[in-house]
């Protein structure tokens, strides 16, 4: 039997339940059920661990770096069973942290009230992915959900440069939006696909794509891994398959 333990890697389950979830205009992401062979034992894990704030991305919450043994286990499980699924050929660089949303809706900035991509490659050559593992039992803190802007690129691009730069009384006066997380969408984003949350359950796509976490009850959200909303989180960079 697979432990988790300090200094031990999280071993994936060989044979996980894999399946293609629709987000529309011909995108999908990668949901592996099953994935790990002892998600207790992560969580166990994490439980002993110090969480702190971000430091220079806004994430909601609080995260820790994963080990370096877990990261590897990541990217080879990304290579054999998801990376060219999603369009891409080889993985140049791969990060991997635990994290959990704890912000009430109070406390976020104005670029935390709106859906997001994690990184987007003009060149064409590059495909940015990203990988969420729930480990948490209560569904009702909630997945994934992906949006499709209602404005023209231009306008969303500056939309996106406001809520980066204004606080949050100018940027709610001027667009009309309040602090929050984006839950069904709002005036300038459509939500298209909504993957839910499932015990050891981890999911892959295109980080280019607008996507958030679900929190449909803030007031529920703690920071304790062994009852709050605990993820693991990979992001990796990739080239893309030759057309």
């Amino acid at each position: 039997m697979t432990r988790w333990t300090d200094g031990a890697a999280c071993f994936f389950n060989p044979r996980p339940k894999l399946s293609l979830w629709p987000l529309g205009s011909g995108a999908h992401c990668i949901v592996a059920d099953g994935v790990l062979a002892d998600p207790e034992g992560l969580v166990a894990w994490a439980a002993r661990q110090a969480f702190g704030p971000p430091a220079g991305y806004p994430y909601p919450g609080l995260v820790l770096d994963a080990p370096s043994e877990v990261t590897q286990r990541v990217a080879d499980f990304f290579a054999q069973h998801v990376r060219g699924a999603l369009g891409a050929r080889r993985t140049l660089d791969l990060s991997v942290r635990l994290s959990m949303v704890t912000l009430p809706p109070a406390e976020l900035e104005p670029l935390q009230w709106l859906c997001h991509r994690d990184r987007i490659d003009d060149t064409g050559r590059l495909l940015f992915a990203a990988a969420v593992l729930y480990l948490f039992h209560d569904t009702s803190l909630g997945g994934t959900s992906f949006y499709r802007p209602r404005l023209h690129a231009a306008e969303t691009d500056h939309l996106v440069a406001d809520s980066q730069r204004l606080d949050a009384a100018a940027f709610g006066a001027r667009y009309g939006l309040q602090a929050g997380y984006m839950g069904d969408g709002n005036a300038y984003f459509e939500r298209i696909a909504s993957v839910p949350a499932a015990w050891n359950r981890m999911i892959f796509y295109d980080g280019s794509l607008f996507h958030s976490a679900d929190v449909p009850d803030p007031s529920r959200l703690v920071a304790d891994p062994a009852a709050g909303r605990l993820t693991l989180n990979g992001f990796f960079t990739c080239t893309r398959k030759a057309v």
